[in-house]
């Protein structure tokens, strides 16, 4: 047998290093927008149906970087109300939507809500999960990562805000130099990286005092004070926490405001001060802005936000920033709101007015948008690479409404036998299968800049979701047209395909028979 040369072998590693380039490692970053819903249905069990949903679609081939880590994390129930969960990374879900089924929140008898199950076993898929299936099917060789938890911001995950100190966000976006262990600190370079923040946080301060039919809003204490209730928005913390991530996973330091030197600590008071203060202005003057900016207790927050370097840093790492969609419930919603705890299906009190922000989808979806602009304009002020991209997920939701694909008004009497398709979960924020199908579509097209039209009728992801082709096609349009993409020939619809060949065979046989020759 002949031998291959040094040479040689050295020749034919190199072509299949070249014909098998690595992955392009991408990780999303965001909440429960990101890792989704399921349809809200049951087992026979009494558990929840987690099959062929969003919520775990496609985990498998996902890496899914806030899923519990860790031996025996489920712990017996102490009496007393301790947290039943060990300290292992991630284990603790007090608060993200994970509790076990019936489990009362530790020291109360409220159920903990259910609704996200996120175990060893049941990890999380989502849109990070449909964008997967789709860039195989484009022929694509994608390391799809997702690092999510419910409600939080981007601050959150920057900062280290959410739960205990085993839920170490920072580190899956780069690797923290101050945390020496290899489980709590295992990231590593990105190549992409998509940014969403929580629904309504990049919007300006607003208050209501009646719902969408002028009805007064009855105080509660909490959410509704002395008649006025307050949209949760916070601008200036998406605008600084945006640049922030964008500068550390670039250059591994953060530079707080233009012209500034790069650091690796900070306090927000420092850094919105020299955001916000005007030439020759006063530190009075800077908190006052940034306060009527809408960035709250965050403008005078003097704790010492330590971060350490990013020695996994990514000069060339693109990131893109995922606009959000216009929420029904802070338009019209019909009432107060209340959740299930194990299906997160919602209620809604009509006796009870609930606030409306917007008078349109219109209105949401511009001022979102004109948001998105001006965060991402901002994020290369400071001399860094800046956003690659703007994901325009929500004006793509307004076009599948304006163009008569999907339901306007999901609180309308006919919204379910319209035969339009309905965007959102029936929670009114969440988005529904198709809405999760949507973005992920749109994130294909923006991230991949490949046509999403491409997949035609025949989309494995739509049909694994239970999506129809016609449905699946429809949508692929809106995301093609918003990315000012053309729309392409589609593979014809699979009915089709059989009275395609009925024809063909039909046409076949009779002319067979005209070449017959004729007997006598």
């Amino acid at each position: 047998m002949k031998r291959l040369t040094p040479l040689a072998l050295a020749v034919v590693a190199a072509s299949s290093a070249m014909a098998d380039p690595a992955p392009i490692s991408i990780l999303f970053i965001g909440n429960s927008y990101t890792f989704g819903r399921t349809d809200g249905s049951l087992n026979p069990d009494g558990t929840l149906n987690l099959t062929n949903q969003v919520l775990t679609y496609n985990a498998r081939n996902v890496r899914d970087l806030t899923a519990p880590r860790g031996d025996g994390v489920l712990q017996a129930v102490n009496p007393s109300g301790a947290p039943p969960y060990t300290g292992a990374p991630f284990t603790n879900v007090f608060g993200t939507n994970s509790y076990p089924i019936g489990m009362n929140i530790p020291g109360t008898t409220i159920q903990g809500n259910s609704y996200s199950p996120h175990t060893q076993v049941n990890t999380w898929g989502g849109t990070a999960g449909i964008f997967k299936q789709l860039t195989v099917q484009a022929g694509l060789d994608y390391d799809v990562a997702l690092s999510t938890r419910n409600a939080a911001s981007l601050r959150g995950h920057l900062l280290n805000t959410a739960n205990t100190t085993s839920w170490d966000l920072r580190s899956n976006i780069g690797s923290n130099t101050l945390n020496p262990d290899p489980i709590l600190n295992a990231s590593q370079k990105w190549d992409k990286l998509v940014l969403q923040d929580q629904s309504d946080e990049a919007l300006g301060p607003r208050t209501s005092t009646t719902d969408f039919a002028g009805r007064p809003l009855i105080s509660n204490g909490t959410t509704i004070i002395n008649g006025t209730a307050t949209l949760g928005s916070n601008f200036p913390s998406v605008r600084a926490y945006v640049d922030l991530i964008e500068d550390w996973v670039h250059t591994g330091k953060v530079t707080i405001a233009p012209g500034l030197q790069p650091v690796t600590s900070f306090t927000e008071r420092d850094m919105f001060r020299a955001q916000y203060r005007p030439p020759g202005g006063t530190n009075a003057q800077a908190d006052a802005a940034c306060q009527a900016a809408g960035g709250g207790s965050f403008c005078t927050n003097t704790t010492n936000r330590v971060l350490g370097e990013n020695v996994n840093a990514n000069p060339n790492a693109k990131i893109f920033l995922q606009e959000t969609w216009a929420r029904p419930d802070l338009i019209n919603s019909p009432g107060a709101k209340t959740l299930n705890p194990a299906t997160a299906l919602a209620t809604y009190d009509l006796n009870t007015p609930a606030p409306s922000y917007f008078t349109s989808l219109e209105e949401m979806t511009a001022e979102m948008a004109a948001a998105m602009v001006r965060v991402r304009d901002y994020a290369d002020d400071d001399g860094s690479a800046g956003i690659e991209a703007i994901v325009p997920t929500g004006q793509a939701f307004l076009r599948a409404v304006q163009s008569g694909v999907a339901t306007r008004d999901m609180y309308a009497s006919d919204a379910g036998t319209d035969g339009l398709i309905d965007l959102w979960f029936n929670d009114g924020t969440h988005p529904s299968k198709y809405g999760s199908y949507l973005s992920a579509l749109t994130l294909f097209g923006s991230v991949t800049g490949q046509n999403p039209t491409q997949f035609g009728w025949v989309e494995r992801a739509a049909a694994d979701l239970g999506i129809s082709p016609r449905d699946s096609w429809a949508l692929q349009r809106v995301a093609a047209l918003q990315l000012g993409m053309p729309v392409l020939t589609p593979v014809p619809e699979p009915g089709t395909w059989a009275m395609m060949l009925g024809g063909l065979l039909a046409c076949g046989a009779a002319a067979s028979r005209r070449r017959q020759p004729r007997e006598g």
